[in-house]
């Protein structure tokens, strides 16, 4: 490519000098067209060729902490502000997304390996990913994608449905608390505690004061799971309305997806700013220093996994588990397994 910009940048100043010439002739004149047009196209090639560079230099310096600082929920957020489609934190396209993830999830499983290792030396620390987000938001990808690429022993999903009768006799962060990760685990909540101030709060299902009362005993109940050793990383995927409506389309369109579609989907799309409504507070409300929400345009899967991972990665670097020393003499096991 240097070659190429060195030989196009030499032929740009061959044709600006030959410009310079005489052009009284109709052959000065032709001359002058044709250097005119050589000049133009070589500045092109040159700006294109610079272009891709800095494209290429962007996604490849792209990292955890890129995306965290993107995704992130801060004062004053705007989740209509943010689109759906759009690619925060990374320069490149599909294909070099798709290309970065396998690499990302080989890191991402030999920190969690270590994160369970650490666990049999007496570490207490584990890792919390909760996900929420509309429906066909791509919540079943993240488990499949992200989420599958990790080794499944060391990984506890809850997918969080309608309570049941014993649920609903408890608190309603009992069953949250049922399914925390155990030391050594990462924990993934398939939709949340956040129900309880989403589609309660739609639906009012309770009082208004009794849902009311709920983001301040999320930010206490998540700083207590925080304090015991929990890495908490909250992400919404965020999907626009067309392109929701283009998948509950899909669905219905293929008879090997009618499965994934359920007629309530319609009734709850019809909710559909109620539910951005909903989500703007509880993201203003509940994005703290020990457990940060961050908003994953979703409407390109690719990216949102792409992101996703990388939220955890961040989260597994920034954690630093450590292998265990052993609890036994190194050089006797081996002179006992040379004799044996």
């Amino acid at each position: 490519m240097m070659r190429r910009m060195a030989k196009t940048k030499k032929s740009a100043k061959a044709s600006a000098k030959s410009s310079k010439k005489d052009g009284k002739g109709k052959v000065g004149k032709k001359l002058s067209k044709e250097a005119k047009a050589k000049l133009e196209a070589a500045q092109h090639i040159v700006e294109e060729e610079a272009a891709k560079a800095t494209k290429a230099k962007k996604v490849k310096n792209s990292g955890p902490a890129d995306f965290a600082e993107a995704l992130r929920v801060g004062p004053g957020f705007v989740l209509a502000d943010v689109d759906p489609a759009s690619t925060p934190g990374f320069a490149g396209d599909r294909d070099a997304g798709e290309a970065l993830l396998p690499a990302l999830g080989v890191a991402v499983g030999d920190l969690q390996e270590r994160l369970y290792a650490e666990s049999k030396g007496g570490g207490k620390r584990s890792l919390l990913l909760v996900v929420q987000g509309m429906d066909t938001s791509g919540k079943g990808g993240i488990m499949r994608h992200v989420v599958g690429a990790v080794d499944p022993q060391g990984v506890h999903i809850t997918a969080f449905k309608a309570p049941t009768a014993e649920e609903r006799a408890h608190p309603f962060l009992w069953r949250m608390t049922n399914a925390l990760p155990s030391p050594g685990m990462i924990g993934v909540f398939d939709r949340s505690q956040y129900e309880d101030v989403l589609i309660v709060r739609v639906h009012n299902l309770v009082p208004r004061a009794q849902w009311g009362r709920r983001y301040n005993q999320i930010n206490t109940w998540e700083k207590k799971v925080a304090a015991a050793g929990t890495t908490i990383v909250k992400v919404m995927l965020h999907i626009s309305r067309d392109e929701q409506k283009a998948r509950l389309a899909e669905r219905l369109a293929n008879p090997e997806k009618h499965w994934k579609f359920n007629p309530g989907d319609l009734d709850e799309r019809a909710l559909w700013d109620d539910y951005q409504s909903a989500y703007q507070v509880a993201l203003e409300k509940c994005s703290t220093d020990v457990a940060p929400w961050y908003v994953v345009p979703a409407d390109k899967k690719w990216y949102a996994r792409l992101a996703v991972m990388n939220l955890m990665l961040g989260a597994l670097k920034g954690m630093d588990p450590q292998w265990p020393a052993g609890t036994f003499d190194v050089a006797e096991q081996q002179a006992r397994l040379e004799q044996s």
